[in-house]
């Protein structure tokens, strides 16, 4: 959760200057503690996921403060949660309008670009922030997963390495070096690296969803499936299957297109089945 922007102090009357006497009105100083507890709601509803509750306090309190960034920041999470990314978008550019290094805005407009798959504006967007924030691995996840959307697997992965000797315990960033692995063409390396991670009890659902896509690569259905069913009711998990044997087979076939795993096969994985948890993560700021 991002650190909440301080609120105006309000300001106590002092009473008729044709008296001797102060009369203080108490009435607006109860204001500041209700909007800080608000907020708070408001960011740990964004959090959990209840985007409702969220959207009606942020708003309530950026009709009450319209230049509240706190508030821009926090209604431009939520709307981007809820997939509205045009509205999320014109709110992070307002704050990035007025303070250009502020991180979660930053993060905002890069994720927006991501979605919406204009990878090299968020390319771009993602190395920028990565440059002023080294240190946060979720700047390293998104730059990562844009490059292996852009086919640039080689690239994605030196990202995701950097990141994990500064990050070794970020679930996600090894849950997506698996995948460019798989992407580039690494099946069974990437199978070992996604091992390690998706029995993880903080491992994202993509591992698993990943780790079964690489077994399905490699011809082990019976492994797939026992990953496959643990997240999904079974005529899914067969569908899935499916899917992995077409691919299978696509990328064995011989002729122009196919070029090995890393070839066209590789770009037909990235726009279809595999996800990175960078490119669909709802939340989780720069904090």
């Amino acid at each position: 959760m991002a650190l909440l922007a301080p609120l105006a102090a309000a300001l106590l009357a002092t009473g008729c200057a044709s008296t001797h006497f102060v009369t203080p009105q108490p009435a607006a100083a109860t204001h500041l503690p209700d909007a800080q507890a608000d907020m708070h709601v408001a960011e740990s509803a964004l959090e959990a996921g209840d985007t409702q509750l969220a959207m009606s306090l942020f708003g309530k309190q950026l009709k009450a403060d319209p230049q509240s960034k706190a508030a821009q920041l926090g209604l431009g999470d939520t709307m981007y949660q809820s997939g509205d990314l045009a509205r999320a978008g014109v709110l992070y550019a307002r704050v990035a309008a007025i303070a250009p290094d502020d991180a979660r805005a930053m993060l905002g407009l890069a994720r927006v670009a991501l979605r919406q798959r204009r990878l090299d504006e968020a390319e771009k967007r993602y190395r920028q922030l990565l440059a002023t924030h080294p240190e946060h691995a979720v700047a390293a996840e998104g730059l990562g997963a844009t490059l292996d959307l852009q086919g640039k697997h080689a690239q994605a992965q030196a990202v995701y390495r950097a990141a994990l000797q500064q990050h070794p315990e970020v679930a996600g960033l090894k849950a997506d070096l698996g995948l460019s692995l798989i992407l580039g063409g690494e099946v069974r390396a990437g199978a070992n690296v996604l091992l390690d991670v998706a029995g993880l009890p903080d491992a994202p659902p993509q591992a698993r969803e990943n780790l079964a896509l690489a077994y399905g690569l490699l011809g082990n259905n019976e492994a797939a499936r026992r990953i496959l069913v643990t997240d999904m009711p079974p005529d899914s998990a067969e569908d899935n299957l499916r899917f992995y044997r077409q691919l299978r087979e696509r990328l064995a076939a011989p002729g122009p297109d196919a070029g090995g795993a890393g070839g066209a096969g590789a770009a037909g994985m990235a726009e279809t089945r595999p996800v990175s948890a960078a490119s669909v993560a709802p939340v989780g700021v720069l904090r």
